[in-house]
């Protein structure tokens, strides 16, 4: 047996096993078109799509996930609530040596439901849980609706939580922004002496040449910005070392939710994003999961789909830790309303990868 028969063997396997719950096969193109979708992946993805311009219809990609379009189609003509399956080739570049694969097989599932979210996400982590515990792999655990809560709930300007939400899934540009707004780093040389030339009333933009895509319009309020934010006060010490210690947490599931809990308790704007992760755990284990020994991460799915924006897992293979993900996948209710044209419903799914069953279990 050729390695690309045993994945598509083990792909059918276990897409097999996703529809049998009753949900809908569904096909996507492997060239889509390039424009909503290169605005919707992470940045990660986006850097790593293959894009090709066609005569007639543009800028086209290869299928780098099938996520954003089985959710474009839903949003045109699916009936809800919905649960969809799905099997085929995604294709990413690679910059690095090592065993990531630039075309790869992906079995999903997506769930589109909003009488209880909470069951959907443990209805979806559960059966990955099943299919995947001959493996005995790590699973792990987020929310990002805990960390958008606490950014959401700074006592600052709405530009400033705005970035800062904005760059979630880039850590490094996230700390810098927490830094700079903190008051904990004195403003750049530059951007001082351009406010202080706007502070004596100088106009800034007189004589220049405009060399890039900006309008004046568009630099005028860039300018106006930058002043808004030199004239806000730093965000308040207090708060900053709350959105870190919530960054921090890690650990398994209980003792993340009672740490979380704790914090919760004196911020208000941290409560109901906590009581849905207890409601969650509740949730998961109604389901047969043992979240006595389940891992949470805070921080976990920062680096994933910005599309991301509740509860986040993924399953690792701690045997062979330089191996991607085995599966991965979380809720994207944001998603849904930005293609769902003014309507929007919960939804959640994930993906699995059957190449690296295979390898798991020595089929290949």
């Amino acid at each position: 047996m050729t390695p690309k028969t045993a994945i598509r063997a083990e792909a059918e396997t276990l897409f097999a096993a996703i529809a049998a719950t009753g949900a809908q096969p569904v096909e996507a193109d492997l060239l889509l078109p390039a424009e909503t979708l290169l605005d919707l992946y992470g940045e990660d993805i986006r850097a790593r799509a293959y894009v090709t311009h066609d005569p007639v219809r543009g800028e086209m990609m290869l299928r780098p996930d099938f996520t954003v379009p089985v959710v474009q189609a839903h949003m045109e003509h699916g009936a809800e609530p919905a649960r969809y399956c799905y099997m085929g080739e995604v294709f990413r570049q690679q910059y690095h040596l090592g065993p990531r694969q630039s075309e790869y097989v992906q079995v999903g599932y997506e769930v589109f439901d909003g009488s209880d979210p909470l069951a959907a996400d443990a209805e979806v982590f559960a059966l990955f849980m099943g299919l995947l515990a001959p493996l005995g792999l790590r699973a792990a655990t987020g929310d990002i609706g805990i960390l958008r809560a606490a950014v959401q709930g700074l006592t600052t300007t709405d530009r400033r939580k705005a970035a800062l939400l904005r760059h979630l899934w880039r850590p490094r540009r996230f700390r810098a922004l927490l830094d700079r707004f903190g008051g904990r780093v004195p403003v750049p040389a530059p951007r001082q002496a351009l406010l202080d030339r706007l502070t004596r009333g100088e106009d800034v933009l007189e004589g220049l040449v405009q060399t890039g895509l900006r309008t004046p319009a568009e630099i005028r309020d860039r300018l106006t910005a930058l002043q808004e934010d030199a004239a806000a006060p730093p965000i308040a010490a207090a708060e900053l070392q709350l959105l870190e210690a919530v960054l921090s947490v890690r650990d398994k599931s209980p003792a993340a939710l009672a740490r979380l809990q704790a914090m919760a308790g004196d911020h208000p704007a941290l409560q109901p994003a906590v009581a849905r992760l207890a409601l969650r755990l509740a949730r998961l284990a109604d389901r047969g999961v043992d979240v006595e020994s389940l891992d949470f991460e805070a921080s976990y799915g920062r680096t994933t789909m910005e599309y991301y924006d509740g509860f986040v897992f993924g399953f690792y293979a701690e045997t062979d830790p330089e191996l991607p993900p085995v599966a991965s996948g979380g809720r994207y209710d944001a998603l849904t309303r930005m293609l769902g044209q003014g309507r929007s419903i919960p939804a959640v799914g994930g993906v699995i990868r059957p190449g690296l069953v295979a390898r798991l279990k020595g089929v290949l």
